[in-house]
């Protein structure tokens, strides 16, 4: 297993759209690099993740919970290699913040919103020693921009994160920190 990259995003893109196949192509081209997925586990980006990663052989490891299965009827995606099961939704989060060398950020809701700001807090906070925090997509440096005030966040901890706009720039981010 090579080192985990937790992969924040939504459980909403189907097969086909945009931001699905750039979530594929995300999982495909980490596992290439002999990275490990940890994902959520269940659809959406999750699965476009976890789908790419199976096409190229890669580990992947999906967090999953009983609660979040209860409340939507789901299961998890028949990709992941590797299954860690929690009992509650807050587990399965601590689990994906914490459990990680590295940290993706897709476009996503409230849950993809709360996972990244989690993280980035933890990291903050230094709860969680720092390492890669790359967000994909153009809706994250307007979010942050939005959030970050200056009154209340400080320059230092923007630059906790990495802004990118492609799978490739994402994946050589996180290979440039172990190079």
């Amino acid at each position: 297993m090579g080192k985990v990259i937790s992969v924040f995003g939504s459980s909403q893109p189907k097969p086909g759209t945009a931001v699905y196949e750039l979530s594929k192509r995300l999982g495909r081209q980490l596992a290439e690099a002999g990275f490990t997925v940890a994902t959520g586990g269940y659809y959406g980006t999750m699965g476009a993740v976890s789908e790419g990663a199976a096409e190229a052989n890669g580990h992947i490891i999906g967090v999953t919970s009983g609660q979040i299965e209860r409340q939507f009827n789901v299961v998890p995606n028949q990709w992941i290699t590797e299954e860690i099961r929690y009992v509650t939704l807050r587990e399965r989060l601590m689990h994906l913040v914490l459990q990680n060398d590295a940290m993706i950020t897709l476009p996503g809701g409230i849950g993809t919103l709360s996972e990244m700001s989690m993280a980035w807090s933890f990291i903050q906070t230094g709860e969680l020693p720092e390492r890669p925090f790359v967000l994909i997509g153009d809706m994250w440096p307007k979010t942050v921009k939005a959030f970050a005030h200056s009154a209340y966040v400080r320059d230092e901890y923007v630059d906790y994160l990495t802004f990118v706009d492609s799978t490739e720039t994402a994946v050589a981010a996180l290979e440039g920190y172990w190079a």
